[in-house]
């Protein structure tokens, strides 16, 4: 990938696993945040953007073998993976955080007092948009995409969707990943940043384990949303309406 002054940070994280794990460390937001200039996200965070451009450019070079390059998968297979990879994730995981959660506040808010205050209603907040969020995806727009994309394939015609165009489903989808972009920060700000204080027991570690490992699979599933399959088939829906005319 060819690194200018006008590059996104989408544009270089839609490019290969290896530039998000830079991102991710560094701590960019290249998910709802993607579409800034990459050097004007470097600036905000008070890095120097020609530094981080180098050591995104040894990622990329040194990148691993097995990361699928997902800008280029059909859009049937990216649909699976971000299925079986995040949304049976997320399904197993945010009954398994509520549990931890629970126990943990009330435990602790019982021996300590205040703890966690607000981690509750953010936390509950989030599982409940997210699982109507994957509802709506699973029922809805995952389907209407494949079948698109199949149809594009075979020059069929293709059907009206329910929804008139992509357009409107995926800007749903996008204020919905803003949201929860919302409340993953307001939760590393209550936990201050994933911290386990001495006292805690294993519950409370697993607790503070489980919501940084729940960012870390959030922002990527975002980001294979927003950045690559949203765009994606937004440009096949145009490219198809240019072909059918």
């Amino acid at each position: 990938m060819q690194m200018n002054s006008s590059i996104t940070v989408a544009e270089v994280a839609a490019s290969s696993l290896a530039a998000v794990r830079v991102f991710e460390r560094l701590g960019i937001d290249y998910c709802c945040g993607g579409r800034r200039p990459l050097a004007d996200a470097c600036r905000e965070k008070g890095l120097d953007p020609k530094q981080v451009q180098h050591e995104l450019e040894l990622a990329l070079a040194s990148g691993q073998a097995d990361d699928r390059d997902w800008s280029a998968a059909p859009l049937g297979e990216l649909v699976n993976h971000i299925l079986n990879k995040h949304h049976d994730y997320l399904k197993a995981e945010l009954p398994l955080l509520a549990d931890r959660l629970a126990k943990v506040y009330g435990i602790y808010n019982e021996r300590y007092g205040p703890t966690l205050t607000g981690l509750p209603e953010v936390f509950e907040g989030l599982r409940s948009e997210l699982e109507m969020h994957m509802t709506k995806e699973e029922q809805i727009l995952f389907p209407a995409v494949v079948v698109a994309e199949q149809t594009v394939a075979s020059r069929g015609t293709l059907p009206p969707l329910p929804f008139g165009s992509f357009a409107n489903p995926i800007a749903v989808m996008e204020r919905e990943h803003d949201s929860a972009a919302h409340a993953l920060a307001r939760i590393r700000q209550i936990t201050s940043d994933f911290a386990v204080p001495e006292y805690a027991c294993a519950t409370y570690r697993a607790l503070m384990s489980g919501l940084e490992e729940l960012e870390r699979d959030l922002h990527l599933h975002i980001h294979l949303e927003n950045n690559i399959l949203f765009p994606r088939t937004l440009e096949l829906e145009r490219s198809y309406g240019r072909a059918g005319k």
